[in-house]
């Protein structure tokens, strides 16, 4: 696996293609700068060895169309601020203009490339326009996990023009090496939790799972699915009753795996989806009809801490109940917890998939476990056993 250790920079112009597809508010302003400061570290090494770089982004959907909110020219300033250099602007990724900013880049400076996706040819893979992208650098390298789980142009194609000097950046290879970490060479115990509302959205990332976890905590709406579909009374809780024989074929496999799956026993219900209804803690096989779970209840967080406390690898995708409200937060926070406790003991904990990310930047878990994925449908992806075509394109 090549990575931005493996070459020297010196006068060389590289070509990155980061995930600047950053939050911005109705002023234009960065709400999260998480994705900007991870690209800095291969920007730097650039500069530091005596190159130059030219970063490629998309951001927002603007549909092959030039959309003057969608432009990369907001987040300038921010990125100038977070990487310590002055970072220049073009307002197009091909043609003249780009040719001559590119051309006229001197070493140690840093240029953005407008909007990758205000070419329609960008987001179909189009071979001449990653033709183009690539007659501005002599190094391609990848650092967009965020974008990995798509053959773009920018992210994929591109690369086929780079046929001896391609390769990951930092951020890239941190990706590929915890999921690694997670999948493959994880220490054992290995425990996957997985939380969220649908055993439909992680079903092929549970029987991916299941050859290489020792124990699987499910959490969150999908709960509901196994417990009615073992005969619990769920109530008015989220339930996908056409998955009910699915839940019961996983359980059969883990069993035959001999993979420990660990539901909740008890759970907070309340009489309405609401933050202010009324609640109260209950078995969760004997959810009445008015009522609905939506937090695990404290039993079930002590059989979840005890199992998370004796795993020395730990994969985190969803949060176990209504974190958005309040009053359903402590169960995910509960869980962020005990996973900051496990990691403090030596595990290696991955936090992966948009809500549980979300989770843990809310309640200040970023710093307490080992790594958190910035990539929300790649690291998906990446779980259900697909090799990604941006990682491809590199290792080909």
């Amino acid at each position: 696996m090549k990575t931005i250790d493996d070459y020297n920079f010196e006068n060389k112009k590289a070509l990155i293609r980061v995930d600047f597809n950053v939050p911005l508010d109705a002023e234009f302003n960065v709400t999260d700068t998480s994705r900007i400061e991870a690209a800095k570290p291969s920007i730097l090494k650039v500069l530091e060895d005596g190159g130059s770089a030219i970063l490629m982004s998309h951001l927002g959907r603007p549909k092959g169309q030039v959309n003057a909110d969608m432009s990369l020219s907001h987040i300038c300033e921010k990125v100038s601020e977070i990487i310590g250099v002055e970072v220049k602007f073009v307002d197009n990724c091909v043609g003249d203009e780009a040719k001559t900013a590119v051309e006229t880049l001197q070493v140690g400076e840093v240029l953005l490339l407008e909007n990758l996706r205000f070419h329609a040819e960008e987001e179909k893979g189009d071979a001449a326009f990653a033709e183009e992208l690539s007659k501005n650098g002599d190094i391609y390298i990848n650092d967009a996990f965020g974008t990995a789980h798509r053959a773009h142009a920018s992210t994929t194609i591109v690369a086929n023009y780079f046929p001896e000097s391609k390769c990951f950046g930092y951020l890239l290879a941190k990706e590929i090496k915890a999921i690694e970490k997670v999948m493959q060479t994880g220490e054992k115990p290995v425990t996957a939790i997985l939380g969220g509302a649908k055993v439909s959205s992680k079903i092929t990332i549970i029987e991916n799972i299941l050859d290489k976890v020792d124990n699987l905590i499910i959490g969150g709406g999908m709960t509901y699915t196994f417990v009615k579909a073992q005969g619990g009374k769920v109530g008015d809780s989220i339930c996908e009753d056409d998955k009910m024989d699915l839940a019961l074929n996983i359980l059969k496999q883990a069993e035959e795996k001999g993979v420990k799956i660990h539901l909740p026993v008890d759970v907070l219900a309340a009489d309405a989806f609401d933050n202010n209804a009324n609640t109260q803690f209950m078995d969760v096989t004997e959810i009445p009809d008015g009522w609905q779970g939506l937090d695990a209840g404290p039993q079930t967080l002590e059989i979840f801490k005890k199992v998370i406390l004796e795993s020395k690898t730990i994969l985190w995708n969803g949060p176990v109940g209504v974190f958005e409200m309040e009053n359903f937060a402590k169960g995910t926070i509960a869980v962020g917890d005990a996973i900051d406790e496990a990691t403090q003991n030596g595990a290696f904990s991955l936090v992966g998939g948009g809500d549980s990310v979300a989770a843990v930047k809310q309640f200040g878990f970023e710093d307490k476990v080992s790594y958190v994925s910035t990539g929300g449908g790649a690291m998906l992806e990446s779980l259900e056993g697909r090799t990604l075509p941006g990682i491809a394109a590199i290792l080909s």
